[in-house]
């Protein structure tokens, strides 16, 4: 035995079993695959076998000593893949794609987020790799110089093919369709590993690129049928009624909505958006039922989503991948319609998310990126420019913009790992023990107190009535990875179910002469938006491509499809493969067949809007007579080559303080009288 593991085929042997355990260690721990029974247990366990056999037995076909050597490195390169998986999906619950990795222009920005992801335990992934050193130097003196023979090399990559073959098919049979029909990517890897996932992925990435090029006008005809069907009519008391108003819409980073009305230390955490959600003397509507249905582009996704109804892609961000389509966006319509200026303001490089080109494709008239703000170090941190001076500096341009204008204000600081200087700091961190968890109420509270700055600016610069007002959240703050904590601040279990609910982001809209409803609780998603906002402004959303709905139309439609096959609605969710009845949380047995309709549906849907994206369709699509296809030529971005732009004046007032900040300021003044 001993003479076996100091042998050439020993060390391949040891190298094998150590990838296999690690890599099975790391689906336990690090991982929420969801696995349940025993197959699927099987499986989890058995699913490296193949891939650590195939690749490794490559080094195989290596003269003599350089085996081992080959060895070595393959064992790193895939414990590199499984430990960059490990840290990815510690914020974003997800793996990585081929997509993602084409997003390297994010990278450079995203240094705070990783540092904060790594652990000191995370050296484990580097015990197979010392120990294989070691065990080199040590047996390869015994090696012979010669090749190995080449049938033993190749039963290897026989016994690796046979061990998939196996896997896959128990796989098939416990999941039938799964590489076909599955939108969630934690499928694939519980039941055929981490690492056939990527060459999974890898293949799927080559197929949809070839997509556009075999896309012809027939492809977008079953995509108009559909969306054309789906289509809810406006509800006439809302139709037109914003037309010719400003827009402004601001984005509330990470922003979940259990954060409305939820009380840390006995405070209120956003005392500010609880009053726009509660006095109806604000006019605001507030959609308590509204989630966000982003992947893996997050931010960029729900810009996407909200701005042309369509979903973003299973797999890394289309304004990445497909920042070049044809789009019919929101500021297109109302530039070409009613004459709207657009614009975006982003305390951050405009590089980041492809944004500087994919903004000329839906035809966003300017973008204010960092390079119009001060950024100096006293007012940034984390990934960009605080809110409150982002608020502040943005105040003179919007002032000097034309009118009517649509707005879309972007925030940043209450992004993860949501850091905060100790000075804009107004409330205790929570006391879970997790960071992240306890943190992200400080900054919660910061943007709060920025957003009502903003509107105190808003309104002693006369563009607050005259404006319609769109708030919303763009995706998750707390990921699945920090149940342990959310179970003590829900105070509930953290179930699928559960964590499904947690994905309410804020909607919420006032509309100038407009009498807000206060609480709607419509169920609703980010794909409702523009179809919402065009009625509003008294154009039809009939003619375009849209996959959401009317929010105000009596017709629509109350299902929330998310982008892994999910979905919710009023009276059931479809989870992980569960129906859950929605009232008693409890899992539905024998589903109707109206039920097993809707899943079928909402696939469907989630495939046409793909096929959309993927074939770049919509530049064979004429919405009606007035369109105008968007020439992405005639814009171009950044303070160095705008000719409009005149440097604004800050006004240096004495910064308004928000209500809560003069409570604390009279706490902290009683406190210290009691002290003394």
């Amino acid at each position: 035995m001993k003479k076996f593991f100091s042998s050439k085929m020993g060390f391949f042997a040891i190298a094998v079993i150590l990838l296999w355990i690690k890599t099975y260690i790391t689906y336990k721990v690090e991982f929420n695959l969801g696995v349940s029974g025993a197959m699927q247990e099987f499986l989890l366990f058995i699913n490296p076998l193949s891939s650590a056999l195939i690749v490794l037995g490559i080094a195989l076909f290596a003269k003599g000593k350089r085996a081992g050597i080959w060895i070595i490195a393959l064992e790193a390169v895939l414990s590199f893949i499984l430990y960059a998986n490990v840290v990815f999906y510690r914020f974003n619950s997800d793996f990585i794609t081929i997509p993602t990795l084409m997003q390297t222009s994010n990278f450079g920005s995203i240094g705070g987020s990783i540092a904060d992801l790594t652990a000191g335990h995370d050296v484990f992934y580097l015990f197979d790799i010392i120990l294989l050193i070691a065990l080199f130097v040590y047996s390869r003196k015994k090696w012979q110089p010669t090749r190995m023979k080449i049938r033993k090399p190749l039963a290897v990559l026989t016994a690796g093919a046979i061990a998939f073959t196996v896997n896959l098919g128990l796989a098939e049979a416990d999941r039938p369709q799964l590489l076909e029909r599955t939108f969630d990517r934690n499928y694939v890897v519980k039941y055929l590993g981490a690492y056939n996932f990527m060459v999974h992925d890898a293949i799927q990435s080559a197929k949809t690129s070839t997509r556009r090029v075999l896309a012809d006008s027939d492809d977008i005809t079953e995509v108009e049928n559909y969306t054309k069907y789906k289509y809810a009519e406006p509800n006439a008391e809302y139709f037109g009624k914003g037309k010719g108003k400003n827009i402004i819409k601001i984005h509330l980073e990470s922003f979940q909505s259990f954060l409305i009305d939820y009380e840390l230390h006995g405070e209120e955490v956003t005392p500010f958006l609880n009053k726009l959600v509660h006095d109806q003397s604000e006019d605001f509507t507030y959609f308590d039922n509204f989630f966000h249905q982003t992947e893996q582009g997050k931010t960029a996704d729900a810009e996407l989503i909200m701005d042309t109804s369509l979903y973003g892609l299973p797999q890394g961000s289309a304004f990445v991948t497909k920042g070049t389509n044809t789009y019919q966006s929101l500021p297109a319509i109302l530039g070409q319609q009613q004459d709207y200026t657009s614009a975006v303001f982003h305390g951050d490089n405009k590089s980041f998310w492809n944004r500087d080109e994919v903004y000329k494709h839906l035809g966003i008239d300017k973008f204010y990126d960092a390079s119009y703000y001060d950024m100096s170090e006293e007012n940034i941190i984390n990934y960009g420019l605080k809110d409150k001076p982002f608020f502040k500096e943005s105040m003179p341009i919007l002032e000097d913009m034309e009118q009517p204008f649509y707005a879309h204000m972007m925030t940043l600081t209450h992004h993860h790992p949501y850091l905060i200087d100790e000075e804009d700091a107004s409330i205790d961190p929570a006391e879970t023990g997790d960071g992240s968890v306890d943190r992200y109420f400080q900054t919660a509270r910061y943007l709060d107190e920025s957003l009502e700055q903003f509107f105190n600016d808003l309104k002693e610069k006369g563009l607050y009535e005259d404006s319609i007002i769109m708030i919303y959240g763009d995706h998750y703050g707390i990921s699945d990875n920090h149940n342990r904590a959310m179970e003590e601040i829900t105070g509930e279990e953290i179930t699928p179910l559960k964590n499904a609910d947690l994905q309410r982001v804020p909607f919420m809209i006032k509309v100038p002469g407009v009498e807000g409803q206060g609480i709607n609780h419509e169920y609703s998603g980010q794909i409702d938006v523009m179809p919402t906002m065009l009625h509003l402004l008294g154009i039809d959303a009939r003619d375009y491509i849209q996959f959401g709905t009317d929010l105000f139309s009596e017709d629509h439609k109350e299902y929330v499809p998310f982008r892994n096959g999910n979905f919710m609605t009023d009276e059931y969710s479809y989870i992980d493969g569960k129906f859950y009845d929605s009232k008693t949380k409890e899992v539905i047995e024998e589903p109707t067949e109206e039920m097993q309709k809707m899943k079928e549906e909402v696939l469907h849907e989630l495939e046409l809007s793909d096929e959309v994206l993927y074939g770049d369709l919509l530049r064979f699509y004429t919405p009606n007579e007035v369109w105008e296809p968007v020439d992405p030529t005639e814009y171009i971005y950044g303070k160095e080559y705008d000719e409009d732009y005149e440097e604004p004046v800050v006004e240096q007032e004495p910064e308004m303080k928000t209500d809560n900040e003069v409570n604390r300021k009279q706490d902290d003044t009683d406190t210290k009288e009691e002290t003394e």
